[in-house]
């Protein structure tokens, strides 16, 4: 990029921390990093807590439209001369009013996609134990009816009018889009006023700050990296453990979550299933004993979004072995940088641990492929190289005030949304 641009980042924090954050965080520091200015607008839904009884009232129209967010951004936009605006998640409390805000200004805006609740409001295409696209192909008023959204009817139907209206008013063709995956684009290529030519994909990328280890020195044991949680597959994984019996190569489990009594509980039935669990370990001491695994086992039960482990590990040349669905089985390369198995069968993840522990993978090729495809460096070409090419859309017409008329919303004097 000959020219250094003045972009604000814009992000709503939920209220547990996530790997949005990290992201963001990261590509701030990527763009600093290489000479552009980059400013940063956030919201925080830990807001929710300390909200008085008028705001919260409020909430169901400014999680469609957010004036406070309108204000500050175009405030923002104006005062600083930003040339780009980049958005990472506007729920609750950011709304899409950030788009209008862009849109008054004239400034082109970048939304990344993170997951898939402009299809979804549940946002994984999951629910009750199995994939679901129920709300793609018969409307959002499944995700209500089911309470896809934190459990509950009304917070669902609250972001089911938010994604109605602002496809009504076709805001959602008006912006450019960065899938991190092909899948993902595909995905999000099912609304139809996305158009083809406004999405880019571009991945998350890891720092490369670990030595790789000789794929014939490392230890005979594979790893899990995440949240223990049947959604995970965690439940599949042990299971497949057990079929190999003794037979089995050393499983170590880094990671906490909802199914971690179960998992001590499926260890004392079966004491002599060869599998240490370590708990909760910072990211830098899993990433080396990823680099001293003969393989990363993913076994995930949706789509995903971006696992950043596949990348942690092919940053250090370890292979993955992950489930044949979705981002996952996208981002791994059949032999090359890893192994696919059928996602729900305990039976191919066993015969796939088993061909892994004979067919060897070249930790140099992984690491090459990495450089190649996620590292800063490339990571960097490819964020230029989408901010170059984004299109101004006009609005064509529609603007705050369209949204306001048609909530019917004005916020009552000396309350802030």
């Amino acid at each position: 990029m000959a020219n250094k641009q003045k972009i604000l980042l814009v992000h709503n924090y939920y209220q547990i921390p996530g790997g949005e954050d990290t992201v963001v965080a990261n590509e701030k520091k990527l763009l600093e990093d290489h000479g552009h200015e980059v400013i940063l607008y956030t919201r925080n839904n830990s807001e929710l807590k300390t909200m008085s009884k008028a705001q919260k009232l409020l909430l169901p129209f400014t999680t469609v439209f957010n004036p406070k967010t309108h204000r500050e951004v175009k405030k923002i936009i104006k005062d600083e001369h930003i040339d780009i605006v980049h958005v990472h998640n506007t729920l609750n409390l950011i709304s899409p009013s950030v788009y209008y805000a862009a849109f008054s200004c004239k400034v082109p805006v970048v939304q990344t996609v993170h997951n898939f609740r402009l299809l979804c409001p549940g946002a994984t295409f999951y629910r009750d134990g199995h994939i679901c696209e129920d709300c793609v192909e018969h409307g959002l008023g499944c995700a209500v009816k089911h309470s896809c959204y934190r459990g509950s009817k009304l917070q669902t139907l609250m972001c089911v009018i938010t994604t109605k209206i602002h496809r009504a008013l076709g805001t959602y063709g008006k912006i450019n889009y960065i899938c991190l995956t092909e899948f993902n684009k595909q995905k999000l290529l099912q609304l139809k006023q996305i158009k083809p030519e406004k999405v880019y994909v571009k991945p998350n990328f890891v720092e490369a700050d670990v030595d790789i280890i000789p794929y014939e020195n490392r230890q005979n044991q594979f790893i899990y990296v995440g949240r223990l949680d049947e959604l995970k597959g965690i439940k599949i994984l042990f299971e497949a453990w057990k079929q190999m019996g003794g037979q089995a190569p050393k499983l170590v489990v880094c990671g906490t979550g909802p199914l971690e009594d179960w998992c001590h509980d499926f260890l004392k039935v079966n004491p002599k299933l060869n599998i240490e669990m370590l708990g909760f370990v910072p990211n830098a001491e899993a990433k080396k004993l990823i680099a001293n695994a003969k393989a990363l086992i993913l076994p995930t039960q949706w789509y995903e979004g971006f696992p950043m482990t596949i990348l942690e590990a092919y940053s250090v040349g370890t292979p993955v072995i992950g489930s044949d669905i979705g981002n996952v089985g996208d981002l791994i390369e059949e032999g090359v940088t890893g192994w696919k198995f059928e996602f729900d069968s305990v039976e191919d993840l066993r015969r796939t641990v088993e061909v892994a522990e004979n067919e060897a993978i070249s930790s140099e090729k992984i690491k090459a492929i990495f450089d190649d495809k996620y590292s800063e460096r490339k990571n960097i070409k490819m964020l230029e190289n989408t901010y170059n090419h984004v299109d101004l859309i006009e609005c064509g017409g529609v603007t705050a005030s369209n949204c306001f008329d048609l909530l019917e919303l004005r916020t009552p004097k000396g309350v802030a949304a």
